[in-house]
């Protein structure tokens, strides 16, 4: 008998702890091989204590006698990685929503929670770390019994670091998530609902197979892309991927395909046989990234390597979208969409890691939209793309609905933040006496740099932000235009609120003073706004001391060398340009 199920949460919530113990406990690991983060492949996502990509995990547990599958699909937290979970959630029949006890419910607990009742998932409620001598177990508790309208004792307790109850779990995964359909369509039919990439066996498709069966060898079409190929071989993953005769109905495992071509196989396409009259499955809801920035490579003769380093990202990361670029400062490089800000330094620093790429990387920008002269109207993805002022009639900029869940004592330090990002009060609720959800109304690109951070800040660490697009809101948006040393560095231009030009400009030269090198020259940072200097910041020249070989003697030798070196410095500054490292663009966003 199959289950097939995930475990959602709040980031650092425990998940993975939790899925360490059900390894263990059905002996899926042996205690030798067990480390902690078991499914965390990626050394980031262990540096980082966070789970990035969703992993497959197929264990064989024996209870009351009767043997079962159980198919866990171990999900991130982060609000950047929301899409991760709704494919896995496609994919199965029921979910696993952990709760700290420390930490009680959390914004992305709620959204991961109405993204598992939208799919119509049976939902087996979790407390975990119940043996923290500051957990707040009876309280958390009761919050996620009032939020799901059952009764506290169906809310199962645990520590899923010392495994207290966490049988108990598994318990009540084989008694309430009901096994996958049988279909009586015998015709084989596979949803994908993620990809790798092997070089050998090409693309590897992890499917969740809704009928029929697949063994190697045999022929298959992928039903959107139309293109056919032959099966290199079928598995599971045990957590290893691991190689079997064939893959059946409600099982959960991966297609070596053979193709070595990434972007034919997509993640919500449909594998069927070769002739078969199979219609496809219920495809996914396309990812809509939500944040735009450029990748440079720093090496000219890099830019394949990066389009392909960008490819095989893609097969993993379906929410990564990239097309071709050029600038005349940087030459040729991609404009990339993201889900958020932590998915660009995820995959930035995976292209360094991985590719051993070193990148250029514009500032982050949300897509516009501008209606012109003409009164038609057309989207804007970077600054670069910008029309002439005179040539704009309104502007529109993407709005978000944030859910920040925080105890009440830290509201009027969190309001103090809000109302510095031009947005809207929308409402309050409370969970229990102590804590609260704040409804609120912001444009996107106020929350996409450094907002996290301030609302960890102002509440000491314990609020929590999730956030979804509303649509375009009229704005009066202009472009913010920077010059380093008389030159135009179209990476630094952003496009920002009328009202806040001034502070904007101050600051980015500001942050450039204070991480770009200093030159032989003086050199000059400026922010022009219409073609009018609004800020301005002057980083010194390195001073060699040209005089310090001399001693004694007339001043005026010294006054020759002086005026040597600044001849010098002035032709310098005339031919020369500043060479930006790329780690400056990735502090000036991040800082």
């Amino acid at each position: 008998m199959i289950k097939n199920f995930v475990i959602i949460s709040h980031i650092d919530h425990g998940k993975s702890t939790l899925a360490d113990r059900f390894l263990e406990i059905t002996g899926t690991v042996s205690s030798k091989e067990m480390k902690p983060q078991l499914l965390d492949s990626m050394d980031i996502e262990r540096e980082r204590g966070i789970t990035i990509k969703m992993q497959p995990v197929r264990m064989d547990y024996v209870f009351n006698s009767t043997p079962y599958i159980l198919n866990l699909i171990d999900t991130p937290g982060h609000v950047d990685f929301s899409y991760e979970v709704s494919r896995a959630l496609a994919a199965v029949e029921g979910a696993v929503l952990l709760v700290d006890a420390s930490k009680g419910i959390q914004a992305q607990t709620i959204a991961n929670l109405d993204l598992a009742k939208k799919q119509g998932l049976v939902i087996i409620p979790v407390v975990n770390k119940i043996d923290l001598s500051f957990a707040r177990v009876e309280e958390t508790v009761k919050e996620l019994a009032d939020l799901l309208s059952i009764e506290r004792d169906q809310v199962i307790k645990i520590s899923a670091k010392s495994g207290l109850n966490v049988d108990l779990v598994l318990k009540a995964i084989i008694e309430k998530v009901p096994s996958p359909k049988e279909e009586k369509e015998e015709d084989f039919q596979a949803l994908i609902f993620d990809s790798d990439y092997d070089s050998y066996k090409g693309v590897i498709a992890y499917v969740r197979v809704n009928s029929g069966s697949i063994s190697s060898k045999e022929s298959i079409e992928f039903a959107a892309e139309g293109f056919k190929t032959e099966v290199k071989e079928v598995g599971y993953f045990l957590p290893k991927a691991t190689v079997k005769k064939e893959i059946k109905s409600g099982e959960v495992g991966y297609i070596a395909t053979g193709v070595k071509e990434p972007g034919k196989v997509k993640v919500g396409d449909t594998i069927i046989k070769s002739k078969s009259t199979a219609k496809p499955l219920p495809g996914y809801k396309e990812p809509q990234p939500v944040v735009f920035a450029s990748f440079y490579p720093e090496k000219a003769d890099d830019f394949n390597l990066l389009k392909d380093a960008l490819g095989k990202l893609r097969l993993s990361d379906p929410a990564l979208i990239f097309e071709p670029e050029s600038r005349e400062a940087l030459g040729r490089g991609f404009r990339c969409g993201f889900l958020g800000t932590l998915h660009i330094e995820i995959v930035s620093e995976r292209l360094k890691r991985e590719f051993g790429l070193n990148l250029v990387i514009s500032t982050p920008s949300v897509v516009y939209k501008i209606k012109n002269k003409r009164k038609e109207e057309e989207l804007i993805y970077s600054a670069s793309d910008w029309p002439d002022q005179s040539e704009i009639l309104e502007t529109f900029e993407p709005w978000v609905s944030l859910e920040i869940v925080l105890p009440s004592e830290y509201y009027g330090a969190l309001m103090d933040v809000l109302q510095n990002i031009q947005g809207n009060y929308v409402d309050t609720k409370y969970l229990g006496q102590e804590r609260m959800i704040l409804f609120y109304e912001a444009p996107l690109s106020e929350i996409i740099v450094g907002f996290y951070d301030k609302v960890k800040s102002s509440t000491k660490g314990y609020a929590s932000v999730s956030y979804n697009l509303i649509g375009f809101r009229e704005g009066d948006l202009v472009k913010m235009e920077v010059f380093i040393a008389g030159n135009k560095e179209e990476a630094f231009s952003k496009i920002v609120s009328k009202e806040k030009i001034f502070s904007e400009g101050k600051s980015l030269v500001l942050k450039l003073k204070q991480f770009l090198p200093s030159q032989q020259f003086a050199v000059a940072l400026q922010v022009y706004l219409h073609g009018k200097v609004i800020a301005r910041e002057t980083i010194s020249a390195r001073r060699k001391d040209v005089t310090g070989d001399l001693y004694g003697g007339d001043y005026s030798r010294k006054r020759k060398l002086l005026e040597k070196q600044k001849k010098g410095k002035k032709a310098l500054k005339e031919k020369g340009r500043v060479k930006i490292p790329s780690k400056v663009f990735l502090d000036v966003y991040r800082g």
